[in-house]
């Protein structure tokens, strides 16, 4: 067997066996909901800056990927110290922002994920029903030197408990709270549309289950 095509299998299989790992290494995992931490009497409450505060999200496929952000409607986090004791916050599910496209398609493709085209209310979000989502904080624990934020997810009235790296800074009155890049798979909340696991769809065609979050939020007392 010609020694060069050794060479690029074993690179390619490095390769694939590098992103595997790395994906894997950004997904989490969903798990049963869990109970709703309680913040302590000298806890101070930071109403979230709905201005200043989104989501990013990165939706890929075979042909390529979409990007875009989510607002947030309200919420709340109770800290004590500089430790965060609980919180828990409403997302938009109506402001969904696609920045990769402009026009049309970006208007088309934003109808489409928030359920507001006639046929196609339940492919993805099905906003008319289901305007809102929810972060619940359900605890935070320092593992492997990061701090992870733990809480209950709800979409569309599935609610799962889901763990994620953020970076948490205070500055005067203001309080910021980022994430690094995370996924979830959809379809733990029940959104199938396009995925090759759920549906007859042709290769090409599907769309990746894992969605890719990043949280940025800020906060003020």
């Amino acid at each position: 067997m010609n020694k060069n095509f050794l060479k690029v299998t074993g690179l390619a299989a490095m390769i694939a066996f590098t992103a595997a790992c790395k994906d894997a290494e950004n997904e989490v995992e969903a798990k049963e909901e869990a109970e709703v931490a309680e913040a302590t009497m000298e806890a101070v409450t930071y109403n979230v800056d709905t201005q200043n505060s989104k989501i990013a999200w990165v939706g890929s496929k075979v042909a390529g990927e979409h990007t875009g952000n989510i607002m947030l409607k309200d919420g709340m986090v109770k800290v004590n110290g500089e430790e965060l004791e609980s919180g828990e916050f409403t997302v938009d599910m109506t402001s969904i922002e696609v920045t990769d496209l402009e026009g049309e398609s970006a208007t088309n493709l934003k109808a489409h994920l928030e359920g507001t085209v006639e046929g196609k209310e339940t492919d993805f979000f099905n906003t008319p029903k289901y305007p809102t989502a929810k972060f619940v904080v359900t605890g935070v624990e320092s593992k492997e030197g990061k701090t992870m934020l733990m809480g209950n997810l709800t979409l569309k009235d599935v609610t799962k408990n889901v763990a994620f790296p953020v970076m948490v800074s205070y500055e005067g009155n203001k309080m910021m709270l980022k994430s690094e890049p995370f996924e979830i798979d959809r379809t733990d909340w029940g959104i199938k549309y396009g995925s090759s696991n759920f549906t007859d769809v042709v290769k090409d065609k599907a769309i990746d289950d894992d969605i890719q979050l990043t949280v940025d939020l800020v906060a003020t007392k």
